[in-house]
């Protein structure tokens, strides 16, 4: 997202770019790079590192920027040195609900933070009200994810090739998966709704890389679903997974606003996911998908049942997302949200800063 980002608004503002970790030549960085957008990598350590105090200083006194934005765990690290350097307007993306968007310590300086001059982002309006929940605060500032839609159109050409790489049957009914196999996304409770499901032409395909990992391949073969279930790993062609695929499945605890929902439904498939967090604000049941409560085993293999035997179901859902998609989860849209918020938040900084000259004077 925070790429995606920087991208949109290279193209009305100097935009540069920071990363507490190393370099790494990955997708997003290629991108950045291709925008003409430089970015300095910190060379964090692992665990806490009191290095990057120093580093974000003598980042912001070269870059010397007019708004910081700051995401995850970044804002504990560089708040210092954003006070010391008095930057105009600091914002930060809140991109979970609050309960699970930091650790305890993150939570502590958030809650100053926040009662200073830095301003909450909410990515969902669940997550704004979370965020209130937590810290007493009214987030005012919403803006919802988006990603390049364009990017996950037109790959079905691709279907078949992939389906065969892969040992999947063209008349297989795929589910897919994309994201990381960690407790928050309850892959346990996708696997489990699947053998329910107990249909033999149904595959799922799970893409993503993460600490359960092994045991959720044993979960898998011990309960007879190993030639059925596909673990992928992480993959870096995700927009050709989804067009070769059927059904998008999300079966996580909680949510803020997920980038793989708007992404499947811009690659045109239904979404099946839990009423979590963001969710329902992208996904409308029984037009773009089915939602179904959070940890309801039944419920979800219910919902991946009706859409597998029902080709016209499946068909009128996925058109209905593409067009949602298509319209609603653009990168513009983003651009131009925070594109705002930050010139408001540069508007207030300046009229506080002369309220406080009159004062003094």
């Amino acid at each position: 997202m925070a790429g995606h980002l920087m991208v949109g608004l290279s193209e009305s503002a100097e935009v540069s770019g920071a990363t507490m970790f190393p370099a790494t030549d990955g997708p997003i960085e290629k991108k950045l790079q291709q925008a003409g957008i430089p970015l300095w990598h910190l060379g964090k350590r692992k665990g806490f590192d009191p290095r990057m105090f120093l580093a974000f200083d003598r980042l912001l006194r070269q870059v010397r920027p007019h708004v910081v934005h700051t995401h995850l765990s970044v804002l504990r690290y560089c708040l210092p040195a954003l006070i010391r350097r008095r930057i105009p307007a600091v914002v930060h993306t809140l991109h979970n609900v609050a309960e699970h968007e930091a650790d305890a310590i993150g939570r502590i300086v958030q809650w100053f933070a926040f009662r200073g001059w830095v301003r909450p982002i909410a990515i969902s309006t669940e997550v704004a009200a979370s965020f209130r929940r937590l810290y007493h605060l009214d987030c005012k500032g919403i803006v919802p994810n988006c990603i390049p839609v364009h990017q996950y159109q037109g790959l079905s050409d691709r279907r078949v090739a992939w389906r065969e790489r892969e040992g999947l049957g063209a008349d297989a009914v795929v589910f897919i998966s994309v994201g990381r196999l960690e407790p928050q996304k309850n892959h346990k409770l996708l696997l489990e709704a699947f053998a329910v499901l107990n249909n033999p032409k149904a595959r799922l395909v799970l893409c993503g890389s993460g600490s359960l990992q092994a045991e959720l391949e044993s979960y898998a073969k011990a309960n007879g679903l190993g030639e059925r279930v596909l673990f992928l790993g992480k993959r870096d062609n995700v927009p050709e997974c989804l067009a070769a695929c059927d059904v998008f499945v999300l079966s996580s605890d909680w949510e803020g606003n997920p980038l793989a929902v708007m992404e499947a439904m811009a690659a045109g498939l239904p979404v099946i996911g839990t009423a979590v967090g963001g969710v329902p604000e992208l996904v409308q049941s029984g037009k773009h998908g089915l939602l179904t409560p959070p940890k309801d085993c039944a419920a979800l293999a219910k919902a991946m049942k009706d859409v597998s035997v029902n080709p016209s179901m499946r068909a009128a859902m996925a058109a209905a997302a593409s067009a949602r998609a298509t319209v609603a989860f653009t990168l513009e849209r983003m651009a131009d949200g925070y594109m705002r918020l930050y010139r408001d938040a540069l508007a207030g900084s300046a009229g506080t800063s002369a309220a406080a000259a009159a004062s003094a004077t």
